[in-house]
């Protein structure tokens, strides 16, 4: 018999942003940026629990409009630009307690910044942790580097501008078969245990990750992110 798993899934959604100002109400393909990850978490089937955190009173009215969705009001305090991911989901946590007596067995962070994150991605990268919770302890969504930003075509300038190697030589290998496939978290989905999160910790010591293709990895943090992102709208249209 297949344990259903309580998962709370978190959409992070404060009002600074200093490279691009009001970037999760800023209207993306005819929408606020912040519908995009409200849309599909409603869509993905594993989650029990949606919760906006925002300090913004605008993203929370529009978490309002749909049935389903929790507004949690953050507070200032848990809400500058260097305020620890833990301390909101935390919050969230205690919030679905107190409020409503629900209890957790795993978080899920769905960031607004990435646009293209689709229902399946949420749940393939729950359903990756719920299928090794005997090994692993939190699951990322991650995609490959290309080859142009291997680590190992990585270098350094000295005074003399002379490019020096920042990890190991290249050793000639410049083709992509060459080298090594390397990835990196793409910042769409963080899946964690209970116990990581009591133990202040997002990521936990076991991750494994879900691999999303490229197209689907924009990480929105400067004004030519959103620029390429409308490009890619405008492409699928």
């Amino acid at each position: 018999m297949q344990i259903k798993h309580r998962i709370l899934g978190i959409i992070p959604a404060r009002a600074g942003s200093k490279r691009v100002p009001g970037k999760n109400k800023k209207i993306l393909n005819g929408k606020e940026l912040i519908r995009y990850s409200i849309e599909a978490c409603l869509g993905a089937k594993l989650i029990s629990t949606i919760v906006v955190s925002s300090d913004d009173d605008d993203i929370l009215a529009i978490a309002n409009s749909y049935s389903n969705v929790i507004a949690l009001k953050r507070p200032d305090e848990i809400s500058n630009d260097i305020s620890p991911a833990i301390d909101y989901v935390k919050h969230a946590i205690k919030y679905m307690h107190d409020n409503y007596g629900e209890s957790y067995d795993l978080t899920t962070i769905i960031q607004p910044s990435s646009p293209f994150t689709q229902s399946s991605d949420i749940d393939n990268t729950c359903q990756m942790l719920i299928d090794h919770m005997d090994y692993a302890d939190s699951s990322v969504s991650v995609m490959k580097l290309d080859h142009a930003t291997h680590p190992v075509k990585m270098k350094t300038l000295n005074p003399n501008y002379e490019l020096i190697p920042y990890f190991e030589e290249e050793k000639g290998r410049m083709a992509a078969h060459e080298l090594t496939d390397v990835y990196v978290r793409n910042c769409s989905v963080y899946v964690s245990k209970i116990e990581n999160i009591k133990n202040n910790k997002i990521i936990g010591d076991k991750c494994l990750g879900y691999l999303m293709p490229r197209e689907r990895s924009i990480d929105i943090n400067d004004p030519i992110d959103f620029d390429f992102a409308e490009f890619l709208m405008s492409k699928q249209k």
